[in-house]
């Protein structure tokens, strides 16, 4: 082969490109790390925004590289235009750092990084692409392609037709047979071209993918020359920046979709060529959910509102919640493990690749939802009003309000049944406290909705109310208060005894369930509290009068 011509198409192609592979190997040398370290990366497209399997992914690759002592980056690859949007790093890092999800290295706004193997976006890293394609000229292993869409198409079509395996390779790679003086002539007549791998394979010989979460994959070898470098802005495909920024910034497990795994021979093909050792590979299985007729299919960010972590964010859903429950999908033994460990820290749980699912996973929002309930009840008043404000500061300004003037008593409400072996269970989200909450507060309980059920003579409850307050309401002790309403029952003709009750019903006007649920619909408006006497006890005297009040004056 005349390297001097083949200098000459390289330099045509590639003009003012003096760095070689080796110059750029000095300059990213391997990383200083321990050798069972993970270096992991999210790469996605500058969209401005993380879906749910994205926030997965990001959170496996990050959880893989922390478990080791290892390196999770941001990789932006902003190699097709149409997908980035203004401020579109923004938005990822933002969507990212709401779920605590922080990069140990790469971008950290829209311009600036941290760390030694950068640049971290992709269209600012053209000369190391185009310094590897070069390289691949000089040695004869890449060359320019000068056909058009058109004949792209027509090569297609005759596949087609003949039931040929589609794509550009052998006798339909029509410009790896021109010579090297032709493709130089055309270049300097001014011709587009796009830069192909001269595909050293086989396709009748056999490789073998070995995926950490899947185990050994047979695959046919690459026979076809893929583009490298397109045309038209003349950056690299995926294929071909995956080798080198992912060899360069040194990644030793690449997690990505299932989609990816047919890709394998063409990335394998691309790591021999250059003798690079190819990183381990872990190829994640599609998130999906059961739609409204019963339909199995992927989560889709344009139809389901739960594919956005922004709703996560709007709901209240607090995001070691959805971290939780993203563990249960990312591996098969962590619910198991949290059961027996609820109150244990994520981080003491150790991800594995081999319990990853390979065939999917089902995005259960009630599972999600259940999650996080039972990780609010773990946590202390003082936290449930902290991380509440925080929510309210931005989703509802009436109830921050309240929040911030009445700090020591909102803390009281929030410490109802809270702690213990059984600590309550109703919050599901910081969205969900208001209306568990609201008739604590007299500003957000201004036009209650009274609906009585067991005694429902608009009298009847007159008369439980007026003579509670007048003979029978004493919070000295839990035992004490409860000893008097069912004093009061005896006085009205209910039943104080629910076995005495149960036995001979007709003997009583009601019970003292039935009493009680009197005196805590007049108070709250709710058939279904907690703990009566302690929401009695922080309310007080007198506004407990001034509650049942209100309330014969509604009826």
């Amino acid at each position: 082969m005349n390297n001097e011509k083949l200098k000459e198409l390289a330099d045509l192609m590639f003009p003012g490109i003096t760095k070689t592979v080796e110059d750029y190997e000095k300059m990213y040398p391997e990383r200083n790390l321990p050798e069972e370290a993970r270096v992991t990366r999210f790469a996605p497209s500058p969209t401005g925004f993380v879906h749910m399997g994205s926030l997965l992914s990001a959170f496996e690759d990050y959880k893989a590289a922390r478990d080791t002592n290892g390196i999770f980056y941001l990789r932006i690859e902003d190699t097709d235009g149409k997908r980035s949007i203004e401020n579109g790093i923004t938005g990822i890092l933002n969507d990212l750092k709401n779920f605590d999800i922080v990069p140990m290295e790469g971008m950290i706004d829209e311009e600036n990084s941290t760390g030694e193997y950068g640049p971290y976006i992709q269209s600012e890293r053209q000369e190391i692409y185009h310094a590897f394609a070069k390289e691949l000229v000089l040695r004869g292993l890449a060359y320019p392609c000068f056909c058009t869409a058109a004949e792209l198409d027509e090569i297609r079509e005759i596949q087609e037709l003949n039931k040929e395996r589609i794509g550009y390779y052998g006798s339909f790679a029509k410009c790896r047979s021109l010579s090297i003086d032709e493709a130089i002539d055309k270049i300097k007549a001014g011709a587009e071209f796009t830069v192909r791998l001269k595909s050293q394979g086989d396709f009748n010989k056999k490789i073998i993918l070995h995926d950490e979460a899947r185990g050994d994959i047979e695959f046919p070898e690459n026979d076809l020359d893929i583009v490298l470098i397109k045309s038209t802005d003349k950056l690299p495909t995926y294929h071909f920046a995956h080798l080198v920024d992912d060899h360069l910034m040194r990644t030793t497990h690449v997690m990505r979709g299932e989609e990816w795994i047919a890709s394998f021979p063409i990335h394998a093909e691309l790591f021999k060529v250059f003798n690079f050792k190819l990183p381990k590979y872990v190829h994640l299985g599609i998130v999906m959910k059961i739609d409204e007729t019963g339909t199995r299919r992927k989560l889709s960010k344009r139809k389901d509102k739960e594919a956005s972590v922004e709703f996560y964010h709007k709901e209240g859903i607090p995001s070691y919640a959805v971290k939780l429950y993203l563990m249960t999908i990312a591996n098969s033994n962590f619910e198991e493990w949290l059961d027996n460990n609820p109150s244990a820290d994520l981080e003491e749980f150790k991800f594995d690749f081999k319990k990853i699912s390979t065939s999917g996973s089902l995005f259960d929002v009630e599972k999600l939802l259940n999650i996080s309930k039972n990780y609010l009840s773990r946590l202390t008043a003082s936290e449930i009003y902290d991380n509440l404000l925080i929510w309210t500061k931005e989703f509802d300004n009436e109830f921050y309000e309240v929040l911030l003037n009445n700090k020591d008593y909102a803390l009281q409400v929030f410490n109802i049944e809270r702690g213990g072996v059984k600590p309550r269970k109703d919050y599901t989200s910081y969205k969900s406290i208001r209306n568990f909450v609201f008739y604590m507060f007299d500003d957000l309980f201004e036009n209650p909705n009274y609906e009585f059920t067991k005694i429902t003579d608009k009298k009847e409850i007159e008369i439980i109310l007026n003579t509670y307050l007048d003979n029978y309401m004493d919070l000295s002790d839990k035992d004490t208060w409860f000893n008097k309403i069912k004093e009061m029952c005896d006085s009205l003709g209910y039943a104080s005894n629910m076995k005495e009750y149960k036995k001979n019903p007709e003997l009583f006007k009601g019970s003292v369930a039935d009493v009680s649920g009197v005196l805590r619909i007049a108070l709250t408006s709710l058939a279904n509290t907690p703990d009566l006497y302690l929401i009695m006890t922080i309310l007080g005297k007198e506004k407990i009068k001034e509650r049942f009040e209100k309330c014969m004056n509604s009826l």
